[in-house]
């Protein structure tokens, strides 16, 4: 009878014992999972991003590549057609194999040719009065085509382009060039006070631009019809000055012993 409770008591002490290690055991157990778990957690959200961007780059991609399939489906789809015709009219459209050879050399530009058509979009390089800057695309081509109208003899219409063109870049290359021509242009519908402004302007940005003895002179032809020989004296005498070896101070020099 006093074994029992002997042995019960030894039983009693040993987990007295070992349940303090083993709680401390299961509580380091749950810490590991639980940072497995957060790093689980961090990864498969990272996989997630990554997985996002991929479709988004791989959709993206897809649709340049079915757009891409498209065009060389429709210009096969044209060679096969001229081919035919060539089949059946052989010896007497040579018309058509041009055609068929110029076709097949713009397939061969298509699929090699997706880098060059982004590059027609990317800025040029401009050699202008001396200097050379970049220009976009559309830049080019508005500033082309408002100096086509100048040509023409519309004065009014060829300022309003050169002006709106100085609106919309108003920090291009072309800006020493488009006041000089505004100027040019307003002096041409007899607008001699925005002209002055015009060319005031150029040299006040650009004194040492090609184009600014011209301007200076430009100056004082303007105040003449404005009929103030004053300024235009005096106009005459900063381009000298300033400008001593330009053919414009050799013209200004000659334009001031004629004036009154």
């Amino acid at each position: 009878m006093n074994a029992m409770p002997r042995w019960l008591g030894a039983a009693s002490l040993a987990c007295a014992l070992f349940a303090p290690a083993a709680h401390a055991g299961l509580f380091d157990d749950d810490e590991a999972r639980k940072a497995i778990l957060d790093l689980r957690q961090k990864l498969e959200e990272s996989n997630e991003q990554h997985r996002t961007r991929q479709a988004e780059l791989n959709s993206q991609m897809q649709e340049q590549i079915r757009q891409l399939q498209r065009s060389l489906l429709d210009l096969n789809g044209h060679i096969e057609s001229l081919r035919a015709d060539n089949a059946r009219l052989r010896g007497q459209d040579e018309q058509r194999v041009r055609e068929v050879a110029e076709l097949q050399r713009l397939v061969k530009d298509l699929q090699h040719g997706v880098d060059e058509r982004i590059r027609r979009f990317e800025p040029q390089k401009i050699s202008l009065d001396g200097k050379e800057f970049l220009a976009e695309p559309d830049e080019k081509r508005q500033y082309e085509e408002a100096m086509a109208v100048l040509r023409t003899g519309e004065f009014a219409a060829a300022a309003d382009a050169l002006a709106a063109f100085q609106r919309r870049y108003p920090a291009s290359g072309y800006n020493e060039s488009v006041l000089f021509w505004l100027g040019n242009a307003q002096y041409g519908k007899r607008d001699y006070r925005d002209a002055i402004a015009s060319f005031r302007s150029l040299l006040g940005a650009f004194p040492e631009g090609a184009r600014a003895p011209e301007a200076m002179l430009s100056i004082a032809n303007c105040q003449a019809e404005l009929k103030d020989p004053r300024g235009a004296r005096r106009t005459l005498g900063e381009l000298i000055k300033n400008y001593p070896k330009s053919e414009a101070a050799q013209a200004g020099r000659e334009r001031l012993a004629s004036l009154k």
